[in-house]
Protein backbone atom coordinates (compact mmCIF):
# COMPACT_ATOMS: atom_id res chain seq x y z
CA UNK A 1 0.00 0.00 0.00
CA UNK A 2 1.18 3.51 -0.70
CA UNK A 3 2.66 4.79 2.62
CA UNK A 4 0.64 8.01 2.45
CA UNK A 5 -2.65 6.23 1.77
CA UNK A 6 -4.68 4.52 4.47
CA UNK A 7 -7.01 2.79 1.97
CA UNK A 8 -6.63 2.14 -1.74
CA UNK A 9 -8.56 0.75 -4.70
CA UNK A 10 -6.63 -0.26 -7.80
CA UNK A 11 -8.35 -1.20 -11.09
CA UNK A 12 -11.51 -2.30 -9.24
CA UNK A 13 -14.08 -4.00 -11.45
CA UNK A 14 -17.43 -5.22 -10.10
CA UNK A 15 -19.57 -7.16 -12.55
CA UNK A 16 -23.12 -8.48 -12.08
CA UNK A 17 -25.19 -10.33 -14.66
CA UNK A 18 -22.52 -9.80 -17.28
CA UNK A 19 -22.58 -6.00 -16.82
CA UNK A 20 -19.81 -3.97 -15.16
CA UNK A 21 -21.27 -1.58 -12.57
CA UNK A 22 -17.76 -0.47 -11.55
CA UNK A 23 -15.11 -0.67 -14.24
CA UNK A 24 -11.40 -0.01 -13.62
CA UNK A 25 -11.73 2.41 -10.68
CA UNK A 26 -8.57 3.45 -8.81
CA UNK A 27 -8.43 5.87 -5.89
CA UNK A 28 -6.50 6.53 -2.68
CA UNK A 29 -7.78 7.74 0.69
CA UNK A 30 -5.24 9.81 2.62
CA UNK A 31 -5.37 10.68 6.34
CA UNK A 32 -6.64 14.19 6.88
CA UNK A 33 -8.04 14.47 3.35
CA UNK A 34 -11.57 14.32 1.94
CA UNK A 35 -11.92 12.51 -1.37
CA UNK A 36 -15.24 12.94 -3.19
CA UNK A 37 -17.00 10.76 -5.75
CA UNK A 38 -19.70 12.53 -7.76
CA UNK A 39 -21.88 11.40 -10.65
CA UNK A 40 -25.39 10.49 -11.66
CA UNK A 41 -27.67 8.01 -9.94
CA UNK A 42 -26.48 4.50 -10.76
CA UNK A 43 -22.98 5.62 -11.78
CA UNK A 44 -21.30 3.24 -9.31
CA UNK A 45 -20.42 5.58 -6.42
CA UNK A 46 -21.98 3.51 -3.63
CA UNK A 47 -20.67 0.21 -5.04
CA UNK A 48 -17.19 1.74 -5.05
CA UNK A 49 -17.53 2.94 -1.47
CA UNK A 50 -18.87 -0.39 -0.22
CA UNK A 51 -15.91 -2.18 -1.81
CA UNK A 52 -13.77 -0.68 0.96
CA UNK A 53 -15.95 -2.70 3.37
CA UNK A 54 -15.64 -5.79 1.15
CA UNK A 55 -19.38 -5.58 0.55
CA UNK A 56 -20.61 -6.39 -2.98
CA UNK A 57 -23.93 -7.13 -4.72
CA UNK A 58 -25.00 -10.80 -4.56
CA UNK A 59 -23.25 -12.90 -7.20
CA UNK A 60 -20.82 -10.12 -8.14
CA UNK A 61 -17.54 -10.97 -9.88
CA UNK A 62 -14.82 -8.73 -8.42
CA UNK A 63 -11.32 -8.13 -9.76
CA UNK A 64 -8.64 -5.60 -8.88
CA UNK A 65 -7.06 -4.70 -5.55
CA UNK A 66 -8.74 -3.46 -2.36
CA UNK A 67 -6.29 -2.48 0.40
CA UNK A 68 -7.86 -1.28 3.64
CA UNK A 69 -6.62 -0.70 7.22
CA UNK A 70 -7.08 -3.25 10.00
CA UNK A 71 -9.03 -0.73 12.08
CA UNK A 72 -12.77 -0.07 11.80
CA UNK A 73 -14.09 1.77 8.77
CA UNK A 74 -17.04 4.03 9.49
CA UNK A 75 -19.98 3.95 7.09
CA UNK A 76 -22.98 6.28 7.06
CA UNK A 77 -25.43 5.07 4.35
CA UNK A 78 -27.65 7.23 2.17
CA UNK A 79 -30.82 5.49 3.38
CA UNK A 80 -30.35 5.12 7.14
CA UNK A 81 -33.64 3.27 7.70
CA UNK A 82 -32.04 0.22 6.10
CA UNK A 83 -29.55 -0.12 8.98
CA UNK A 84 -31.76 0.94 11.90
CA UNK A 85 -33.72 -1.82 13.62
CA UNK A 86 -37.37 -0.67 13.46
CA UNK A 87 -38.25 -2.69 16.58
CA UNK A 88 -35.70 -0.95 18.83
CA UNK A 89 -35.73 2.63 20.15
CA UNK A 90 -32.76 4.93 19.65
CA UNK A 91 -31.46 4.24 23.17
CA UNK A 92 -31.18 0.51 22.47
CA UNK A 93 -29.44 1.17 19.15
CA UNK A 94 -26.76 3.22 20.89
CA UNK A 95 -26.42 1.21 24.10
CA UNK A 96 -25.02 -1.82 22.31
CA UNK A 97 -22.01 0.23 21.25
CA UNK A 98 -21.61 2.34 24.41
CA UNK A 99 -21.70 -0.63 26.79
CA UNK A 100 -18.60 -2.13 25.22
CA UNK A 101 -16.68 1.03 26.15
CA UNK A 102 -17.47 1.19 29.89
CA UNK A 103 -16.62 -2.35 30.97
CA UNK A 104 -13.49 -1.09 32.69
CA UNK A 105 -15.58 1.06 35.05
CA UNK A 106 -17.07 -0.09 38.36
CA UNK A 107 -20.47 -1.68 37.78
CA UNK A 108 -22.31 1.09 39.64
CA UNK A 109 -20.84 3.74 37.37
CA UNK A 110 -21.55 2.05 34.04
CA UNK A 111 -25.19 3.06 33.52
CA UNK A 112 -24.56 6.79 33.90
CA UNK A 113 -21.43 6.54 31.75
CA UNK A 114 -23.37 4.80 28.96
CA UNK A 115 -26.07 7.48 29.07
CA UNK A 116 -23.49 10.26 29.02
CA UNK A 117 -21.77 8.74 25.98
CA UNK A 118 -25.08 8.30 24.11
CA UNK A 119 -26.21 11.87 24.74
CA UNK A 120 -22.80 13.25 23.78
CA UNK A 121 -22.84 11.28 20.53
CA UNK A 122 -26.35 12.54 19.67
CA UNK A 123 -25.29 16.11 20.40
CA UNK A 124 -22.17 15.78 18.24
CA UNK A 125 -24.36 14.39 15.44
CA UNK A 126 -26.43 17.60 15.57
CA UNK A 127 -29.30 16.03 17.56
CA UNK A 128 -29.31 18.24 20.67
CA UNK A 129 -32.73 17.05 21.92
CA UNK A 130 -31.22 13.70 22.80
CA UNK A 131 -33.28 12.97 25.90
CA UNK A 132 -36.51 12.97 23.91
CA UNK A 133 -35.04 11.11 20.93
CA UNK A 134 -33.72 8.23 23.03
CA UNK A 135 -37.26 6.94 23.52
CA UNK A 136 -38.35 7.15 19.88
CA UNK A 137 -38.29 4.40 17.29
CA UNK A 138 -36.78 4.93 13.82
CA UNK A 139 -40.19 5.34 12.16
CA UNK A 140 -40.87 8.25 14.53
CA UNK A 141 -37.86 10.18 13.20
CA UNK A 142 -37.53 12.25 10.06
CA UNK A 143 -35.15 11.05 7.35
CA UNK A 144 -32.60 13.63 8.46
CA UNK A 145 -32.86 12.53 12.09
CA UNK A 146 -32.44 8.88 11.10
CA UNK A 147 -29.28 9.77 9.22
CA UNK A 148 -27.83 11.59 12.20
CA UNK A 149 -28.68 8.70 14.55
CA UNK A 150 -26.55 6.47 12.30
CA UNK A 151 -23.81 9.10 12.48
CA UNK A 152 -24.16 9.09 16.29
CA UNK A 153 -23.66 5.31 16.24
CA UNK A 154 -20.49 5.93 14.27
CA UNK A 155 -19.30 8.63 16.67
CA UNK A 156 -19.43 6.22 19.61
CA UNK A 157 -16.33 4.31 18.48
CA UNK A 158 -13.06 5.13 16.74
CA UNK A 159 -11.97 4.73 13.13
CA UNK A 160 -9.27 5.88 10.78
CA UNK A 161 -11.53 5.98 7.71
CA UNK A 162 -15.10 7.19 7.15
CA UNK A 163 -17.35 6.57 4.15
CA UNK A 164 -20.10 9.20 4.06
CA UNK A 165 -22.75 8.27 1.46
CA UNK A 166 -24.89 11.36 0.75
CA UNK A 167 -24.54 12.68 4.34
CA UNK A 168 -26.41 15.91 3.55
CA UNK A 169 -29.32 14.27 1.69
CA UNK A 170 -32.64 15.40 3.15
CA UNK A 171 -30.96 17.93 5.47
CA UNK A 172 -31.92 21.55 5.91
CA UNK A 173 -29.43 24.33 5.17
CA UNK A 174 -28.47 24.82 8.82
CA UNK A 175 -27.87 21.13 9.49
CA UNK A 176 -26.03 20.82 6.16
CA UNK A 177 -23.73 23.63 7.29
CA UNK A 178 -23.10 21.86 10.59
CA UNK A 179 -22.44 18.46 9.01
CA UNK A 180 -20.08 20.08 6.53
CA UNK A 181 -18.16 21.67 9.38
CA UNK A 182 -18.19 18.42 11.31
CA UNK A 183 -16.73 16.38 8.45
CA UNK A 184 -14.07 19.04 7.91
CA UNK A 185 -13.24 18.85 11.64
CA UNK A 186 -12.89 15.07 11.49
CA UNK A 187 -10.54 15.40 8.51
CA UNK A 188 -8.44 17.90 10.45
CA UNK A 189 -8.15 15.27 13.20
CA UNK A 190 -6.56 12.88 10.72
CA UNK A 191 -9.44 10.78 9.40
CA UNK A 192 -9.45 9.74 5.76
CA UNK A 193 -12.94 10.49 4.41
CA UNK A 194 -14.61 9.24 1.24
CA UNK A 195 -17.56 11.49 0.41
CA UNK A 196 -20.18 10.13 -2.00
CA UNK A 197 -22.47 12.99 -2.91
CA UNK A 198 -24.82 14.59 -5.40
CA UNK A 199 -24.56 17.89 -3.52
CA UNK A 200 -21.96 19.77 -5.53
CA UNK A 201 -22.04 22.74 -3.17
CA UNK A 202 -20.98 20.49 -0.29
CA UNK A 203 -18.36 18.79 -2.44
CA UNK A 204 -16.90 22.15 -3.42
CA UNK A 205 -16.83 23.23 0.23
CA UNK A 206 -15.27 20.02 1.57
CA UNK A 207 -13.30 17.97 -0.92
CA UNK A 208 -9.56 18.03 -1.47
CA UNK A 209 -9.88 15.81 -4.55
CA UNK A 210 -12.92 15.02 -6.71
CA UNK A 211 -13.49 12.03 -9.01
CA UNK A 212 -16.37 12.22 -11.50
CA UNK A 213 -18.06 8.86 -12.24
CA UNK A 214 -20.08 7.94 -15.30
CA UNK A 215 -21.37 4.41 -16.03
CA UNK A 216 -18.98 2.80 -13.55
CA UNK A 217 -15.84 4.64 -14.69
CA UNK A 218 -13.97 7.65 -13.39
CA UNK A 219 -14.05 10.06 -16.32
CA UNK A 220 -12.36 13.08 -14.73
CA UNK A 221 -10.43 13.88 -11.55
CA UNK A 222 -8.96 16.95 -9.95
CA UNK A 223 -9.29 19.60 -7.24
CA UNK A 224 -12.86 20.93 -6.90
CA UNK A 225 -11.95 24.46 -7.96
CA UNK A 226 -10.31 23.25 -11.19
CA UNK A 227 -13.26 21.03 -12.05
CA UNK A 228 -15.69 23.87 -11.37
CA UNK A 229 -13.85 26.43 -13.46
CA UNK A 230 -12.38 24.22 -16.19
CA UNK A 231 -14.38 20.99 -16.56
CA UNK A 232 -13.02 18.82 -19.36
CA UNK A 233 -15.46 15.92 -19.68
CA UNK A 234 -18.94 16.56 -21.15
CA UNK A 235 -20.62 14.80 -18.19
CA UNK A 236 -18.82 17.04 -15.69
CA UNK A 237 -19.98 20.08 -17.64
CA UNK A 238 -23.57 18.75 -17.67
CA UNK A 239 -23.58 18.18 -13.89
CA UNK A 240 -22.29 21.70 -13.26
CA UNK A 241 -24.67 23.25 -15.79
CA UNK A 242 -27.62 21.68 -13.97
CA UNK A 243 -26.56 23.53 -10.80
CA UNK A 244 -26.17 26.85 -12.60
CA UNK A 245 -29.58 26.56 -14.28
CA UNK A 246 -31.53 25.42 -11.20
CA UNK A 247 -34.55 27.67 -11.36
CA UNK A 248 -38.31 27.16 -11.71
CA UNK A 249 -39.85 26.71 -15.14
CA UNK A 250 -41.36 29.78 -16.75
CA UNK A 251 -44.65 27.92 -16.75
CA UNK A 252 -45.08 27.83 -12.97
CA UNK A 253 -48.49 29.31 -12.09
CA UNK A 254 -48.69 32.80 -10.71
CA UNK A 255 -48.89 33.29 -6.96
CA UNK A 256 -52.34 32.79 -5.50
CA UNK A 257 -54.03 32.36 -2.16
CA UNK A 258 -57.07 30.43 -1.07
CA UNK A 259 -58.87 33.15 0.79
CA UNK A 260 -56.75 36.26 1.35
CA UNK A 261 -53.77 38.07 -0.06
CA UNK A 262 -51.99 37.58 3.25
CA UNK A 263 -50.98 34.55 5.25
CA UNK A 264 -53.14 32.93 7.88
CA UNK A 265 -52.11 33.61 11.46
CA UNK A 266 -51.01 30.41 13.12
CA UNK A 267 -48.75 30.81 16.08
CA UNK A 268 -46.09 33.29 17.14
CA UNK A 269 -44.04 34.90 14.44
CA UNK A 270 -46.42 34.05 11.62
CA UNK A 271 -46.35 36.64 8.87
CA UNK A 272 -49.24 38.85 7.93
CA UNK A 273 -48.48 40.15 4.50
CA UNK A 274 -51.42 42.48 4.11
CA UNK A 275 -55.08 43.08 4.78
CA UNK A 276 -57.65 40.46 3.91
CA UNK A 277 -59.14 40.59 0.45
CA UNK A 278 -62.48 39.20 -0.71
CA UNK A 279 -62.66 35.40 -0.93
CA UNK A 280 -61.67 34.08 -4.32
CA UNK A 281 -62.93 31.14 -6.29
CA UNK A 282 -59.85 29.18 -5.19
CA UNK A 283 -61.39 27.34 -2.23
CA UNK A 284 -58.94 25.17 -0.27
CA UNK A 285 -58.75 21.54 -1.27
CA UNK A 286 -57.44 20.56 2.15
CA UNK A 287 -57.80 22.45 5.40
CA UNK A 288 -55.92 21.82 8.64
CA UNK A 289 -57.50 23.05 11.87
CA UNK A 290 -55.63 23.20 15.19
CA UNK A 291 -53.69 20.04 14.40
CA UNK A 292 -51.52 18.90 17.34
CA UNK A 293 -49.50 15.71 16.82
CA UNK A 294 -47.61 13.54 19.29
CA UNK A 295 -44.99 10.81 19.36
CA UNK A 296 -45.73 8.99 22.60
CA UNK A 297 -45.85 11.68 25.28
CA UNK A 298 -43.90 14.22 23.24
CA UNK A 299 -45.73 16.89 21.25
CA UNK A 300 -43.97 17.20 17.90
CA UNK A 301 -46.48 19.45 16.14
CA UNK A 302 -48.15 22.27 18.03
CA UNK A 303 -51.57 23.70 17.06
CA UNK A 304 -51.34 24.32 13.33
CA UNK A 305 -53.84 25.87 10.92
CA UNK A 306 -53.14 25.60 7.22
CA UNK A 307 -55.05 26.03 3.97
CA UNK A 308 -53.92 24.08 0.91
CA UNK A 309 -55.48 25.57 -2.25
CA UNK A 310 -55.05 24.28 -5.80
CA UNK A 311 -51.50 24.91 -6.96
CA UNK A 312 -48.26 24.34 -5.12
CA UNK A 313 -47.42 24.85 -1.44
CA UNK A 314 -43.94 24.25 0.00
CA UNK A 315 -43.40 23.22 3.62
CA UNK A 316 -39.86 23.92 4.81
CA UNK A 317 -38.07 23.69 8.14
CA UNK A 318 -35.18 22.02 9.88
CA UNK A 319 -34.93 18.24 10.09
CA UNK A 320 -37.21 17.14 12.91
CA UNK A 321 -39.31 20.31 12.80
CA UNK A 322 -42.52 18.35 12.16
CA UNK A 323 -42.79 18.56 8.36
CA UNK A 324 -43.02 14.83 7.72
CA UNK A 325 -45.29 14.31 10.74
CA UNK A 326 -47.66 16.94 9.33
CA UNK A 327 -47.69 15.23 5.93
CA UNK A 328 -48.23 11.80 7.50
CA UNK A 329 -51.21 13.16 9.45
CA UNK A 330 -52.73 14.47 6.22
CA UNK A 331 -52.20 11.10 4.53
CA UNK A 332 -53.61 9.05 7.42
CA UNK A 333 -50.24 7.50 8.24
CA UNK A 334 -49.96 9.15 11.68
CA UNK A 335 -53.15 9.09 13.72
CA UNK A 336 -51.93 10.31 17.11
CA UNK A 337 -53.17 13.87 16.78
CA UNK A 338 -55.89 16.27 17.82
CA UNK A 339 -57.63 18.71 15.53
CA UNK A 340 -59.13 18.23 12.10
CA UNK A 341 -58.06 17.60 8.51
CA UNK A 342 -60.82 18.47 6.05
CA UNK A 343 -60.98 17.47 2.39
CA UNK A 344 -63.35 19.74 0.44
CA UNK A 345 -64.90 20.73 3.79
CA UNK A 346 -65.47 17.17 5.07
CA UNK A 347 -63.38 15.76 7.93
CA UNK A 348 -61.02 12.92 7.03
CA UNK A 349 -60.64 9.93 9.39
CA UNK A 350 -57.32 9.99 11.23
CA UNK A 351 -56.22 6.54 10.06
CA UNK A 352 -56.00 5.53 6.41
CA UNK A 353 -57.56 2.21 7.48
CA UNK A 354 -60.78 4.08 8.21
CA UNK A 355 -60.78 6.08 4.97
CA UNK A 356 -62.94 5.17 2.00
CA UNK A 357 -61.42 4.20 -1.34
CA UNK A 358 -62.27 7.67 -2.65
CA UNK A 359 -60.58 9.35 0.32
CA UNK A 360 -57.48 7.18 -0.09
CA UNK A 361 -57.25 8.11 -3.76
CA UNK A 362 -57.76 11.80 -3.01
CA UNK A 363 -54.68 12.19 -0.78
CA UNK A 364 -51.55 10.50 -2.13
CA UNK A 365 -48.04 10.40 -0.62
CA UNK A 366 -44.71 10.11 -2.49
CA UNK A 367 -41.93 9.13 -0.10
CA UNK A 368 -38.36 10.41 0.09
CA UNK A 369 -36.83 6.95 -0.34
CA UNK A 370 -38.57 5.69 -3.47
CA UNK A 371 -36.58 2.44 -3.51
CA UNK A 372 -37.99 1.29 -0.18
CA UNK A 373 -41.53 1.99 -1.46
CA UNK A 374 -41.27 -0.73 -4.12
CA UNK A 375 -41.17 -4.52 -3.87
CA UNK A 376 -37.79 -5.39 -5.37
CA UNK A 377 -39.06 -8.71 -6.77
CA UNK A 378 -41.93 -7.42 -8.96
CA UNK A 379 -41.76 -5.37 -12.18
CA UNK A 380 -42.37 -1.66 -11.76
CA UNK A 381 -45.30 -1.65 -14.20
CA UNK A 382 -47.15 -4.30 -12.17
CA UNK A 383 -46.77 -2.31 -8.97
CA UNK A 384 -47.85 0.99 -10.52
CA UNK A 385 -50.87 -0.71 -12.14
CA UNK A 386 -52.17 -1.86 -8.76
CA UNK A 387 -53.11 1.73 -7.90
CA UNK A 388 -55.63 1.90 -10.76
CA UNK A 389 -57.05 -1.49 -9.81
CA UNK A 390 -57.36 -0.88 -6.06
CA UNK A 391 -58.32 2.80 -5.90
CA UNK A 392 -60.16 3.41 -9.16
CA UNK A 393 -61.56 -0.09 -9.83
CA UNK A 394 -60.00 -0.19 -13.29
CA UNK A 395 -60.42 -3.73 -14.70
CA UNK A 396 -57.19 -5.69 -14.25
CA UNK A 397 -56.59 -6.25 -18.00
CA UNK A 398 -56.88 -2.49 -18.67
CA UNK A 399 -54.71 -1.27 -15.78
CA UNK A 400 -51.25 -1.82 -17.36
CA UNK A 401 -52.13 0.33 -20.39
CA UNK A 402 -53.42 3.04 -18.05
CA UNK A 403 -50.19 2.85 -16.04
CA UNK A 404 -47.99 2.87 -19.15
CA UNK A 405 -49.62 6.08 -20.39
CA UNK A 406 -48.80 7.99 -17.23
CA UNK A 407 -45.33 6.42 -16.88
CA UNK A 408 -44.60 7.42 -20.47
CA UNK A 409 -45.70 10.99 -19.76
CA UNK A 410 -43.04 11.08 -17.01
CA UNK A 411 -40.30 9.80 -19.30
CA UNK A 412 -40.48 6.11 -18.38
CA UNK A 413 -41.44 3.93 -21.31
CA UNK A 414 -40.83 0.67 -23.15
CA UNK A 415 -38.81 -2.08 -21.56
CA UNK A 416 -37.71 0.15 -18.68
CA UNK A 417 -41.05 -0.09 -16.82
CA UNK A 418 -41.05 -3.88 -17.13
CA UNK A 419 -37.83 -4.15 -15.18
CA UNK A 420 -37.57 -4.76 -11.45
CA UNK A 421 -36.89 -1.75 -9.17
CA UNK A 422 -33.27 -2.81 -8.61
CA UNK A 423 -32.62 -2.22 -12.32
CA UNK A 424 -33.75 1.42 -12.23
CA UNK A 425 -31.81 4.44 -11.02
CA UNK A 426 -32.96 6.52 -8.08
CA UNK A 427 -34.31 9.22 -10.37
CA UNK A 428 -36.22 6.70 -12.47
CA UNK A 429 -37.76 5.08 -9.39
CA UNK A 430 -38.77 8.48 -8.03
CA UNK A 431 -40.68 9.17 -11.25
CA UNK A 432 -42.29 5.72 -11.05
CA UNK A 433 -43.43 6.51 -7.50
CA UNK A 434 -44.85 9.80 -8.73
CA UNK A 435 -46.66 7.98 -11.56
CA UNK A 436 -48.16 5.51 -9.10
CA UNK A 437 -49.57 8.34 -6.99
CA UNK A 438 -50.88 10.26 -10.02
CA UNK A 439 -52.64 7.15 -11.29
CA UNK A 440 -55.03 7.51 -8.35
CA UNK A 441 -56.04 10.95 -9.75
CA UNK A 442 -55.52 12.64 -6.35
CA UNK A 443 -56.84 15.98 -5.18
CA UNK A 444 -53.78 16.37 -2.90
CA UNK A 445 -50.28 15.10 -3.73
CA UNK A 446 -47.78 15.09 -0.85
CA UNK A 447 -44.15 14.91 -2.03
CA UNK A 448 -41.68 14.36 0.83
CA UNK A 449 -38.14 15.38 -0.16
CA UNK A 450 -38.48 13.67 -3.54
CA UNK A 451 -35.62 15.64 -5.11
CA UNK A 452 -33.11 14.84 -2.35
CA UNK A 453 -30.59 12.13 -3.10
CA UNK A 454 -30.75 12.77 -6.86
CA UNK A 455 -27.89 14.06 -8.95
CA UNK A 456 -28.13 17.64 -10.22
CA UNK A 457 -29.35 16.62 -13.68
CA UNK A 458 -32.08 14.29 -12.34
CA UNK A 459 -33.09 16.92 -9.77
CA UNK A 460 -33.45 19.59 -12.46
CA UNK A 461 -35.48 17.22 -14.63
CA UNK A 462 -37.80 16.32 -11.76
CA UNK A 463 -38.38 19.99 -10.93
CA UNK A 464 -39.29 20.60 -14.57
CA UNK A 465 -41.65 17.64 -14.44
CA UNK A 466 -43.35 19.04 -11.31
CA UNK A 467 -43.76 22.43 -12.97
CA UNK A 468 -45.39 20.73 -15.98
CA UNK A 469 -47.64 18.81 -13.59
CA UNK A 470 -48.90 22.07 -12.12
CA UNK A 471 -49.76 23.37 -15.59
CA UNK A 472 -51.59 20.22 -16.70
CA UNK A 473 -53.44 19.61 -13.39
CA UNK A 474 -54.76 23.05 -12.35
CA UNK A 475 -57.09 21.58 -9.70
CA UNK A 476 -54.33 19.61 -7.94
CA UNK A 477 -52.96 20.75 -4.58
CA UNK A 478 -49.27 19.84 -4.68
CA UNK A 479 -47.45 19.93 -1.32
CA UNK A 480 -43.66 19.92 -1.48
CA UNK A 481 -41.85 19.06 1.73
CA UNK A 482 -38.33 20.12 0.95
CA UNK A 483 -35.01 21.48 2.14
CA UNK A 484 -34.04 22.53 -1.37
CA UNK A 485 -34.42 26.23 -2.09
CA UNK A 486 -34.82 25.67 -5.84
CA UNK A 487 -37.56 23.08 -5.31
CA UNK A 488 -39.35 25.36 -2.85
CA UNK A 489 -39.25 28.11 -5.50
CA UNK A 490 -41.72 26.07 -7.56
CA UNK A 491 -44.40 26.78 -4.96
CA UNK A 492 -46.82 29.70 -5.00
CA UNK A 493 -46.87 29.68 -1.20
CA UNK A 494 -44.46 28.52 1.49
CA UNK A 495 -44.99 27.57 5.14
CA UNK A 496 -42.06 27.44 7.58
CA UNK A 497 -42.02 25.07 10.57
CA UNK A 498 -39.71 25.42 13.57
CA UNK A 499 -39.78 22.93 16.44
CA UNK A 500 -43.29 21.86 15.53
CA UNK A 501 -44.67 25.40 15.21
CA UNK A 502 -45.74 27.23 12.07
CA UNK A 503 -43.71 30.44 12.37
CA UNK A 504 -44.12 32.04 8.96
CA UNK A 505 -46.07 31.58 5.74
CA UNK A 506 -46.84 33.62 2.69
CA UNK A 507 -46.11 34.02 -1.04
CA UNK A 508 -42.88 32.18 -1.86
CA UNK A 509 -41.28 35.04 -3.79
CA UNK A 510 -41.84 37.32 -0.81
CA UNK A 511 -40.32 34.87 1.67
CA UNK A 512 -37.31 34.25 -0.58
CA UNK A 513 -36.71 37.97 -1.07
CA UNK A 514 -37.67 39.28 2.38
CA UNK A 515 -37.97 36.61 5.10
CA UNK A 516 -39.22 38.00 8.41
CA UNK A 517 -38.43 35.05 10.69
CA UNK A 518 -34.70 34.35 11.39
CA UNK A 519 -35.12 30.65 10.63
CA UNK A 520 -36.53 31.38 7.17
CA UNK A 521 -33.48 33.44 6.30
CA UNK A 522 -31.15 30.72 7.62
CA UNK A 523 -32.89 27.92 5.73
CA UNK A 524 -32.73 29.78 2.44
CA UNK A 525 -29.15 30.95 2.68
CA UNK A 526 -26.40 29.94 0.28
CA UNK A 527 -23.94 27.06 0.13
CA UNK A 528 -22.14 25.59 3.16
CA UNK A 529 -18.71 26.76 4.20
CA UNK A 530 -15.94 24.31 5.00
CA UNK A 531 -14.76 26.55 7.79
CA UNK A 532 -18.06 26.29 9.67
CA UNK A 533 -17.64 24.96 13.19
CA UNK A 534 -20.12 22.24 14.19
CA UNK A 535 -21.88 22.97 17.43
CA UNK A 536 -20.96 20.95 20.50
CA UNK A 537 -18.36 18.87 18.65
CA UNK A 538 -15.48 18.17 21.05
CA UNK A 539 -11.95 18.07 19.68
CA UNK A 540 -11.52 14.32 20.29
CA UNK A 541 -14.24 13.25 17.88
CA UNK A 542 -13.80 9.80 16.38
CA UNK A 543 -16.05 7.94 13.98
CA UNK A 544 -16.85 4.32 13.25
CA UNK A 545 -19.79 2.18 12.30
CA UNK A 546 -19.68 -1.48 11.47
CA UNK A 547 -21.59 -2.76 8.49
Amino acid sequence: MNPTAIARLQDLRVETGGRAIVDGVSLRLVPGKITALIGGSGSGKTTTGLALLHEYPPGAVVTGEVDVPDTLIGYVPQHPATVLNPARPVAALLQDIARTQVRHLPRRARRSAVRHRMLRALDRAQLPDGEALLHRYPHQLSGGQQQRVVLAQALLTGATTLIADEPTTGQDALTKQQITGQLASLARQGLAILLLSHDLEVVHALADDVHVMRAGRIVESGPPERLRLFPRHPWTRELLAAVDSAEPSDGVPALRDASTTGAATTGPGTRRSGPASPRTAQDPVLQVRALTARHGRSTVLHPTDLLLPPGCTAVVGRSGSGKTTLARCLAGLHRTYDGEVLLDGAALPRSLRDRTREQLAAVQYVFQDARSAFDEHRPVLDQVSRTAIRLRKVPEPEAPADAERILGSLGLAGDLVRRKPTELSGGELQRAALARALLARPRVLLCDEITSGLDTVARRNLRTLLADLLRTHPDLSLVLITHDRDTAALAARTAVLDNGRLVEQGPTEQLLADPRHPLTASLLRAAPDRGATPSAAPPDAGVAHGT
